[in-house]
């Protein structure tokens, strides 16, 4: 249950109402979901965090799929069960079969207990990035 109530979608504020309208055009979708409704209760916020996430989800050198991949990656990483199940249906969306599903939460799995591993060993970096 959120500890907020959750602002209509019929909202009048303007600037609830102009994203919202934004939401539902960008996502071709029919509904504000309840994540940005909750944000609605401070509308300057709203707005900020959906030009955030409108910017940077946006296909550039990296497409809208792996940007989605790595947003569920992070996700289930992070425990957060409502962007866990808003992450898989956009990559249901964009094409990601259920097997592919598989793999990529195998390699989220195997790379948080790899890294909770090197952390407990305390192991020194020996592989580096070379320079840009």
């Amino acid at each position: 249950m959120s500890t907020v109530q959750l602002v209509s979608e019929d909202s009048s504020h303007p600037i609830v109402r102009r994203v919202f309208d934004d939401i539902k055009a960008t996502k071709k979708i029919d509904h504000i979901p309840n994540i940005w409704r909750a944000l609605a209760t401070h509308p300057e916020h709203l707005e900020l965090c959906w030009t955030r996430l409108k910017a940077i989800m946006a296909p550039g050198r990296v497409d809208a799929l792996t940007k989605e991949i790595i947003a569920l990656a992070v996700s289930a990483t992070n425990g957060c069960n409502y962007c866990i199940n808003s992450h898989t249906a956009a990559v249901q969306k964009l094409g990601l079969t259920l097997e592919q599903l598989g793999e990529v939460l195998a390699v989220v799995g195997l790379f948080n207990q790899m890294n909770k591993l090197a952390d407990a060993f305390q192991v020194t970096p020996d592989i580096l990035p070379k320079d840009w």
